[in-house]
């Protein structure tokens, strides 16, 4: 009997045969050292190759193949000669004091002030989870702080592939799944951003482990789509195309009515809202990669597929996704099932069309499981009487940080551009 391969490798590499029947019963820090975490699986893979995805010369089928730990075990050695241009993260030591975070895959950047992001967990070279998993991000002076102790409350275990929501109304950020080695999560821990104050959740209701899912905030409920889930645990079976809707006044889990039609399951996707709507784009579920389109109409709670015109972005998951405008969004790079992509793209929402765009800095080179957040932009020489109290209409600066090349090189750069300098309005 096939199971659809250990989770998580499609951000990284296929794993050794000796690393597929590591025993779930060692140790957690045992895992950690030996760098052995089921998170090097592709999600959902599985041992079929991905007919329009499998390169010629990929003796090992399916999409397994980001972030091999033989290519990790030698990253070290080749970074100074690598091709990669711009800031390159060099793998941490973790023994002296960091001044930005470690190089890192699947971790969450979130905005919850104009001058404020904060990152959570990642995973970076030799599979091992990042020992620096907070960090403040100020984006006046684009400086590292880290947060893991400035909070008080339980932190959220080390994870990868879960999602971090911040409502503005009640200003704190929601963690909810993810993934360690072979633990599934199906918590939900907040950070209240004005006691800085960890809380986890006492939720009622039932939600599955779920990984690589997306989650979007809407009218103070998060609303979780797809993702990867253990079955049985801990081994991955398949992926999820069920919506599970959060609600934390009542702290209870309910899954609603949805008619339309249904985008397949899938994870590794993005999800973005915008005008009363969730446009679900990319993923895949083993052996398909997507590059299909979505829209939820939160109002009607009804799917639908779009149809869409231009140049769209080929089949991928692991892309980042920001907001631009009222009407447009931006998907940038992704992993396809061989490769990390570097290319960009505009979709206009009332158009229905897709642009491509060229940014030197940002496609000179391939990066998956980054994070891409837009936020107010900030003065950041001269005066700065201007920085408070930012209108909703004030100038937006994109980010773009960190995520793997899948050529054994995690990142720690920090990539900034003027979002009007983006958007074909």
């Amino acid at each position: 009997m096939h199971s659809r391969v250990q989770l998580h490798s499609a951000c990284i590499k296929g794993m050794s045969k000796q690393e597929e029947v590591v025993s779930g019963e060692e140790e957690e820090e045992e895992e950690i050292n030996e760098g052995r975490g089921k998170e090097n699986i592709c999600p959902n893979a599985s041992q079929k190759a991905t007919p329009h995805r499998r390169g010629k010369n990929n003796p090992r089928g399916g999409q397994t193949r980001l972030f091999s730990q033989k290519e990790e075990q030698t990253a070290t050695s080749s970074s100074q000669s690598h091709k990669v241009k711009g800031k390159q993260a060099k793998p941490s030591s973790q023994t002296a004091p960091l001044d930005k975070p470690s190089g890192r895959w699947g971790q969450t950047l979130c905005p919850i002030d104009p001058q404020t992001a904060i990152l959570i967990g990642g995973q970076g070279s030799r599979m091992q989870f990042c020992k620096d998993p907070i960090w403040k991000l100020c984006t006046e002076d684009l400086s590292w702080v880290p947060a893991e102790t400035l909070a008080e409350g339980p932190t959220p275990e080390a994870r990868i592939g879960h999602t971090a929501t911040y409502d503005p109304e009640s200003k704190r950020i929601f963690v909810f799944g993810g993934s360690k080695h072979k633990k599934w999560f199906n918590d939900v821990h907040i950070l209240d951003t004005q006691s800085w104050r960890w809380t986890l959740v006492e939720a009622q209701g039932k939600v599955p482990p779920l990984a690589y899912h997306s989650c979007s905030m809407f009218r103070g409920e998060l609303f979780v789509f797809g993702g990867v889930f253990p079955r049985p645990h801990p081994e991955p079976d398949g992926c999820s195309d069920s919506i599970y809707i959060f609600n934390p006044d009542m702290a209870i889990w309910y899954q609603p009515i949805v008619n339309g039609e249904k985008p397949a399951p899938r994870s590794g996707h993005s999800a973005c809202v915008m005008q009363g709507r969730i446009f679900v784009f990319g993923g895949w579920d083993t052996p398909v990669c997507f590059n299909d389109m979505f829209m939820l109409d939160l109002g009607l709670m009804e799917f639908s597929a779009v149809k869409t015109s231009g140049t769209a972005p080929s089949p991928r998951s692991w892309h980042g996704c920001a907001v631009l405008s009222d009407c447009n969004f931006l998907i940038h790079g992704g992993y396809n099932g061989n490769n990390a992509l570097s290319d960009t793209f505009i979709f206009n929402t009332d158009t229905s069309c897709w642009s491509s765009l060229f940014l030197p800095q940002l496609n000179s080179f391939p990066r998956a499981g980054h994070s891409i957040i837009t936020m107010p932009t900030t003065c950041r020489k001269g005066s700065i009487d201007e920085e408070e109290d930012l209108p909703e209409s004030s100038p937006q600066t994109l980010l773009v940080f960190g995520g793997g090349d899948n050529e054994g090189s995690f990142f720690s750069d920090l990539f900034t551009t003027p979002v009007e300098e983006l958007r074909g309005d």
